[in-house]
C-alpha cells in the first residue's frame, strides 16, 4: 500500500493576484484545482491517503476535507520544513510514501511507472524536459537545475545551476517516493543534520529540497531517477497558466500533459 503527502504551504507569490485569497494549490487550471488534479491523479492510482501539508490560507484546504498539518511557520521557511511539519503523519505507518509538490500536476502513466520503483528513494524525472522549457521560457539554462544520473540509474547531483546542456541529463519535476522502510530513516537524517550549517548558500530552515535530496546521495542513499518523457507540467507562474490555456485552446497542451477529465 501507499499514501500521498503533497506540500502545499507556500504563498504563491508569482502567481499573484490569484494567490490573493487562497493557497497556489487551489489555483485552478482549466476548470479544476491543482491539488484537485494531484488528489485524482493520486486516487486513480489506488492511493486513497492523502495528506496535506498547508501553511499560507491552509484553512481553505482544510475545508476541503483533505487530512492536513501545518507548518506554522511558512512566511520564513522553505519547503524542507513544511515537509516535516508532517512527521507525525509520515512516520505513522510503514507503507510506501509519495511526496508531491502542490503547484504540479501529472499523468497516471508517470505516477504508475514511480510506483513500480523499489528504490530507497525515487525521482520522477523528465528527459524530454528541453521540449517542454522550450515552451515556457527564452533561454531554459536560466531556469533549469543540473542532473547526472550514473549507469545504474541512480541519481548523483541535482539542483545546481548548469553551466552547459550536457550537465542536465533530466529535470526533476517534484515527485519523489519514499520506500516504506526507509521513511524513519529519513526523518533520523534530517534530525541529525546541523541547524548552525548552511546548505547550498540558504540557512538550514529554508534550504532547498533539491539540496536536501543532495545530502541523501552524498550520504550514500541510492536515490533512483525513473525517467519519463513529458506527462506532467508545473505552475509557478500567472505567465504559465496563460501559456498552457492557449496552448489547451489550440490542442497542443496534450503534447505535455492530457488535462481532459478521464
Amino acid at each position: 500500500m501507499t499514501r500521498a503527502l503533497i506540500l502545499a504551504a507556500g504563498k504563491g507569490e508569482r502567481l499573484r493576484p490569484l494567490t490573493d485569497d487562497k493557497p497556489k494549490c487551489l489555483v485552478p487550471l482549466l476548470g479544476m484545482s491543482l491539488l484537485e488534479r494531484q488528489a485524482a491523479t493520486l486516487r486513480g492510482c489506488g492511493i486513497d491517503t492523502i495528506h496535506v501539508a498547508t501553511g499560507y490560507r491552509g484553512d481553505q484546504i482544510e475545508a476541503l476535507g483533505f487530512e492536513t498539518s501545518h507548518n506554522a511557520r511558512y512566511a520564513e521557511t522553505n519547503m524542507v520544513e513544511s515537509l516535516f511539519s508532517a512527521r507525525a503523519f509520515m512516520s505513522g505507518s510503514t507503507e510506501d510514501l509519495i511526496i508531491g509538490y502542490g503547484d504540479i500536476v501529472y499523468a497516471p502513466r508517470n505516477l504508475s511507472a514511480l510506483l513500480a520503483s523499489n528504490a530507497d528513494i525515487a525521482l520522477m524525472v523528465d528527459r524530454n524536459w528541453r521540449a517542454y522549457w522550450d515552451a515556457r521560457m527564452d533561454n531554459p539554462l536560466d531556469d533549469a537545475e543540473t542532473m547526472l544520473i550514473d549507469p545504474s540509474g541512480h541519481v548523483t547531483e541535482l539542483g545546481k545551476k548548469p553551466e552547459n546542456y550536457d550537465q542536465i541529463q533530466a529535470q526533476y519535476t517534484g515527485l519523489i517516493k519514499v520506500r516504506g522502510d526507509r521513511v524513519a530513516a529519513v526523518i533520523e537524517f534530517y534530525d541529525a543534520l546541523d541547524r548552525d550549517k548552511t546548505y547550498d548558500d540558504r540557512d538550514f530552515y529554508n534550504m532547498y529540497m533539491t539540496s536536501f535530496l543532495q545530502l541523501l546521495i552524498d550520504a550514500n542513499w541510492p536515490v533512483e531517477a525513473v525517467r519519463v518523457d513529458n506527462g506532467w507540467l508545473e505552475v509557478d507562474t500567472v505567465e504559465d497558466l496563460k501559456l498552457y490555456e492557449s496552448m489547451a485552446a489550440a490542442g497542443e497542451l496534450v503534447r505535455f500533459y492530457d488535462a481532459r477529465p478521464a
